[in-house]
């Protein structure tokens, strides 16, 4: 299952507020400003800054 579409929409990255969008692979959300990408959990975004994985 994989995030829905309306709420895709609605979040934003926690750091710069800014739009995020989904991985190819859908585990996860990515905020290309920040480089950062938020796991999914069991179809749960977890939204969390401490938790976000650093991008290169």
């Amino acid at each position: 299952m994989s995030i829905d579409a309306e709420l895709l929409e609605i979040l934003a990255c926690p750091k710069c507020k800014g739009e995020i969008r989904l991985t190819e692979e859908e585990d996860g959300l990515i905020c290309d400003a920040c480089k950062l990408k938020y796991p999914i959990k069991d179809d749960i975004p977890v939204m969390l800054i401490d938790e976000a994985e650093k991008l290169d």
